[in-house]
């Protein structure tokens, strides 16, 4: 669906140059979670914000096989705490898109039915992040981009985060930013570890059925695998 070539991004500080990103080479599948893994500033930010069109590319370009409506997921749920769950869901359509059943339905999905018309502020952390998720959906993205969106909730609530992202992709690329190697795991079809700016390796997992046992031997020693790249 997207095809990455010799992308390089850098800025300045006073005068001096910052690498972010280096002479990337990458294709993303079509209808595949593809996960970008690594530290802290290895550029994964970045690498969203340029896909999206939020920042300019410095050298080479970003090539979409077709026509994408993009949809980003953020760190932080981003709602408007003026409106409650339903107008947050809907809030990127156009008054004649609205479908009500498939509104209702999505938030069935995401659990939270008794919640429709609650506000931001009687939400956890948790329900905020369905609501996000929700609202990409509702927008129909067909390319969706989430930058660490599940960093912030408790192990608990990540785990079924992470559930929900599986019952939902059918039909959709998703390009999934982390630092948590069980949560790579867990969702990729296909891991891209990223180091000071540049592809250090990848993996290829489109064969690993999911839901997936993170203490299954193949798994935990793909894990040890990728520990000791990082």
């Amino acid at each position: 669906m997207i095809k990455i070539l010799n992308l390089s991004k850098h800025f300045f500080i006073h005068d001096k140059r910052i690498d972010v990103l280096k002479e990337l080479n990458l294709s993303i599948k079509k209808d595949k979670i593809t996960v970008i893994l690594g530290r802290s500033g290895c550029g994964k930010t970045t690498l969203l914000r340029l896909i999206a069109g939020l920042e300019g590319v410095s050298l080479g370009e970003i090539k979409f096989k077709e026509q994408a409506k993009i949809g980003f997921v953020f760190q932080e749920p981003r709602l408007m705490p003026f409106l409650n769950v339903y107008e947050n869901i809907v809030f990127s359509l156009k008054k004649h898109e609205i479908d009500e059943v498939k509104i209702d339905r999505l938030i069935s999905m995401i659990g939270l039915s008794d919640f429709k018309f609650a506000a931001v502020s009687q939400l956890s952390g948790g329900m905020s992040s369905r609501v996000s998720l929700a609202r990409v959906l509702a927008y129909e993205a067909n390319l969706i981009l989430m930058d660490e969106p599940f960093a912030a909730l408790d192990a608990f609530t990540r785990a079924s985060m992470q559930a929900e992202i599986l019952k939902l992709q059918a039909g959709k690329t998703i390009i999934f930013v982390t630092h948590n190697v069980d949560e790579a795991l867990y969702l990729a079809d296909e891991i891209i570890l990223l180091e000071k700016g540049g592809i250090k390796s990848s993996y290829d997992l489109s064969n690993l059925a999911k839901p997936r046992d993170l203490l299954c031997d193949e798994l935990i020693n793909l894990k040890r695998k990728i520990l000791s790249e990082i």
